[in-house]
């Protein structure tokens, strides 16, 4: 069973990119070279992006790689496949790594838990609305937005994960 997805890396510094690219093969099993671009976001880091195709479950593995850099700012998703839902994944450096399910049209979906969780522990409309919007991860889309768009017409690779 395969699935696809993309691997972002909104900004790092230009002695970590071999490192990331490393990190990427270790979990793709295969040799990774990235297309790096300069990140107009942030003057002196670079970017880049693949298109991965892996198993379930590729996302989550690719993110604990890059995670071993806190500086890294990254983005993963993983499309849905029979059997697992998709899923998103974020870092920006000084935030937990930031994780939910994506639905096949790119929506963030919150479990039911997780809303009965907001609800029994956030009782007034301002804490209520703060919380629901960390689930959906408003705050690290908005501390991503600049980096997206100075990624905007970039070169995209392909990897594909040996079987």
């Amino acid at each position: 069973m395969q699935t696809r997805g993309v691997v972002y890396v909104h900004s790092a510094l230009p002695a970590i990119c071999p490192h990331i690219e490393w990190a990427i093969a270790g979990v793709l099993g295969v040799r990774v070279s990235l297309s790096w671009k300069a990140q107009s976001a942030q003057p002196g880091a670079l970017r880049a992006e693949a298109d991965w195709t892996g198993e379930p479950g590729t996302a989550g593995r690719l993110a604990s790689a890059l995670r071993s850099w806190p500086m890294v700012r990254f983005e993963i998703t993983e499309e849905a496949s029979p059997g697992s839902d998709g899923e998103r994944i974020c870092h920006v450096p000084g935030r937990a790594v930031w994780r939910a399910p994506m639905s096949a049209n790119g929506d963030v979906m919150v479990t039911e838990d997780h809303l009965r969780s907001v609800i029994e522990h956030h009782r007034t409309d301002d804490d209520l609305r703060e919380a629901l919007s960390e689930l959906l991860g408003t705050p690290i889309d908005a501390e991503l937005e600049d980096f997206r768009q100075a990624g905007e017409g970039s070169a995209v690779t392909w990897l594909h994960q040996v079987g």
